[in-house]
């Protein structure tokens, strides 16, 4: 053997024996509602592209900012948006504008729920829409519930069973609409008197932390016998315990639409892009409003679920039934602050 043929050999030999550099797999970090995404659609996407999406959860949208601006707004890929802070996180410069170039699968989605909230239609893709208000155990409740106030003034017999929810626009706003008042009202006295019934409430509620959807719910065990819900958690509940039932109040409610947003510090914008891309899909996004049991705004969508789903007045309210609910948008610095007092006499 020659020299020159040792040479290959032994470099061959070396090379043989190096260790192989793994190709790092792509991971996606989804901010994200607890029970709001159907791991079988995660399982499909990873198949799919060979991404995986680990979530992690919040309980109030209020605990979602406070989490990013613990952060800075980094570690995070893809979050869960509420219309009325698109905005606010857009102006700190956490949220990657996104058009039909990087989300062709907009074209699906309904015009109207891309411009409901400020800057929306720059940063986020609707993801769902729905509204706030009423769950209850029928066995337990002696009455057939159809107001807040049934809710904020209960009978005796509900003292220490009331659900409310810890966030300062819902908590607020259901007492503004009990008492006839925009839930989006900056006038001090209408701000008052909503605290004064908040007040006068607190006696009989349990907790102010939204309610488990489990089969451990306080819901289901009768601990709480009615709570503040949103609409298509109330159908996942519901699933635990047949007597549960979800009325929107008569004197209307919040209509909110989530939004789903890339954050800007996110080193996988492209995969984070793609996974939204994939939830936009129409047959994606019917499956997963069957198993959320929300509205989806995406109108191709629309046409696959079944005609029972879309015929549900509490997925899909009738236009009259929406007729006194309303969308919260931007309020003042001043009543923002005052807002904010109210809450933390009440729930701190």
């Amino acid at each position: 053997m020659t020299k020159y043929n040792v040479f290959w050999m032994a470099l061959f030999l070396l090379m043989a024996n190096l260790p192989v550099q793994a190709a790092t797999a792509t991971e996606l970090i989804f901010l994200n509602w607890a029970d709001y995404m159907d791991p079988e659609i995660l399982e499909e996407f990873e198949q799919r592209t060979g991404i995986t999406v680990k979530q992690t959860y919040f309980e109030t949208d209020a605990a979602r900012d406070e989490l990013l601006v613990e952060t800075g707004g980094r570690g995070f890929d893809v979050a869960v948006i509420d219309g009325t802070s698109i905005r606010i996180l857009a102006k700190r410069g956490w949220l990657e504008p996104l058009d039909e170039t990087d989300i062709p699968n907009l074209k699906h989605i309904d015009p109207r729920w891309r411009t409901t909230h400020e800057e929306a239609e720059v940063y986020s893709v609707p993801y769902f829409w729905g509204t706030l208000g009423i769950a209850y155990r029928q066995d337990l409740v002696p009455f057939a519930v159809s107001s807040w106030m049934d809710l904020l003034k209960p009978p005796e017999v509900l003292n220490g069973r009331i659900g409310m929810i810890s966030d300062t626009r819902d908590l607020i706003g259901a007492a503004l609409k009990a008492l006839g008042y925009s839930l989006n009202s900056t006038d001090e006295e209408e701000l008052k008197e909503a605290e004064a019934l908040l007040q006068a409430q607190a006696p009989a509620v349990r907790t102010y932390n939204y309610i488990s959807l489990d089969e451990n719910s306080a819901l289901v065990n009768g601990q709480v016998a009615m709570s503040m819900m949103y609409n298509g958690d109330t159908l996942t509940i519901q699933e635990h315990h047949d007597e549960i039932a979800f009325v929107l109040p008569e004197e209307g409610g919040n209509i909110w639409v989530d939004y789903l947003s890339v954050l800007s510090a996110s080193t996988e914008k492209a995969a984070a892009k793609q996974f939204i891309d994939f939830l936009s899909e129409p047959e994606i996004a019917a499956r997963l409003a069957q198993y959320v049991y929300y509205a989806t705004p995406n109108q191709s969508a629309e046409k696959l679920l079944p005609a029972e789903f879309k015929s549900d007045p509490v997925i899909y309210p009738s236009e009259k039934a929406l007729e006194k609910s309303e969308s919260y948008q931007r309020l003042p610095a001043r009543t923002q602050k005052t807002r904010a007092a109210i809450f933390s006499r009440l729930v701190d």
